[in-house]
């Protein structure tokens, strides 16, 4: 079986899935991606042992099973290809055992590792873009970790917002395409189009195509794609490669129209990475409505931002519903256009920092990526809070279709060896 085409094993350290009807739907999500999902075993005298030596005290007897099991696979005594950490959102102690075991596989071993807080409503859909993650990571580490792009390669991004493409052609991009997202198939033909015109050539020329995105299915399967990818995996790789940084570690943080990604990654390969956010208040999308609300196109509220000072105005971007309260209220007390514009940067900036940021080592350099890292104000808000020099890559609105033209050029060499 091909690399790319092996089943993949996922050991599950959890607490409550079982109980709460969720693991059904961990087990079809992995199903999906062609990976098997199993509990490590254990003997007794070695979940005592390994439970003790880690040394955090819990009640639970599944969250004890758990960190006995995460020892045992750092340890070597069971084999596995990656780790899903998986606990109900609501148990503060299960939160505290699950940030913890994260840290200890992602720092004493090579597994991939991703952790999730389930709710009863969690369902397969939610958790198969984690899913494809971590298989990707497993089996493809050698295409994750180059550094080079060869060929003419394009890279097709069809996000919840807008959809963009990228025409790459020996480490340089030559063409871009940017549509905002209505029709899937048909922003995608547009985007393709632009990209074409501007890199002045044509599709027959193009050696290997990437998608990514919530459309990237639909658009692979019209165009033929040879990468089809999450965007974890891709926004990675786009996010080192334009800022010029493959290898050692780096924090990439993408705040999108729908949701939020933070990532950690080493030598161009995601470890730890958090999706996400409880709410469209702590995304792009409360951007857009805090320019539209102020009456400035959004490519103007960043500008804004930087000339007002937000201390002053009270903002709770927590929920969209009380985030847009808030600015009623700022802008019926007097409050400037600047400063409310300022205000609502440093609340989406608090927001991610408070909810995702906590969960990924975060370490120099910050890339931050996406159409958000546009928005000046929000760029030096999440600077302020993380006290670093946030690094803002060209191309960075084209994040994920960089990714995908670059990972797809492994196509372009994996060709040119069967014509031989």
């Amino acid at each position: 079986m091909a690399m790319s085409e092996r089943k993949v094993r996922i050991a599950q350290l959890s607490c409550g899935p079982d109980y709460s009807g969720v693991q059904k739907e961990i087990n079809e999500a992995a199903a999906s991606v062609n990976a098997d999902i199993f509990y490590p075993d254990l003997t007794l005298r070695d979940i005592k042992r390994n439970y003790k030596d880690f040394g955090l005290d819990v009640r639970s007897g599944d969250l004890k099973l758990a960190i006995a099991r995460a020892v045992a696979l750092v340890e070597g005594a069971i084999d596995a290809d990656a780790v899903f950490i998986t606990t109900c959102f609501r148990c503060a102690e299960a939160a505290i055992t699950r940030n913890e075991l994260r840290n200890y596989i992602h720092e004493n071993s090579d597994l991939p590792v991703v952790s999730y807080s389930f709710t009863e409503r969690t369902t397969a859909g939610t958790l198969l873009t984690r899913m494809e993650a971590l298989t990707t990571i497993a089996r493809r580490k050698a295409l994750l970790a180059r550094q080079t792009q060869v060929g003419m390669t394009l890279g097709v991004d069809s996000g919840s917002s807008t959809t963009k493409a990228i025409i790459m052609q020996d480490n340089e991009v030559i063409g871009t395409g940017w549509r905002p997202t209505t029709d899937v198939l048909q922003s995608a033909d547009e985007v393709i189009e632009l990209a074409l015109e501007e890199a002045q050539v044509q599709m027959s020329d193009i050696e290997a195509i990437g998608t990514t995105g919530y459309g990237r299915y639909l658009i692979g399967d019209k165009i033929n794609a040879d990468l089809v990818q999450e965007e974890l995996s891709v926004n990675s790789k786009g996010a080192v490669f334009l800022a010029d940084c493959q290898t050692g570690f780096s924090t990439v943080i993408d705040i999108g129209g729908m949701d939020n990604k933070a990532i950690s990654v080493l030598d161009g390969i995601p470890g730890t990475f958090t999706m996400g956010g409880i709410c469209a208040g702590a995304s792009g999308r409360f951007l857009e409505m805090t320019a539209k609300r102020l009456g400035v196109d959004i490519t103007e509220l960043g500008p804004l931002a930087m000339k007002g000072m937000g201390d002053s105005v009270p903002m709770n971007s927590y929920c969209i519903v009380f985030g847009t309260q808030s600015l009623v209220n700022a802008l019926a007390q007097g409050h400037s256009k600047e400063d409310v514009a300022a205000a609502a940067c440093h609340s989406v900036a608090e927001q991610v920092f408070e909810q995702q940021l906590q969960e990924v080592d975060i370490k120099d350099p910050v890339i931050m990526v996406g159409g958000s890292s546009l928005i000046q104000g929000l760029v030096r808000a999440m600077g302020d809070l993380l006290q670093t020099e946030i690094v803002v890559p060209p191309y960075s609105q084209y994040i994920g279709a960089v990714g995908a033209a670059l990972l797809s050029s492994g196509y372009v060499e994996q060709k040119k060896e069967s014509k031989k």
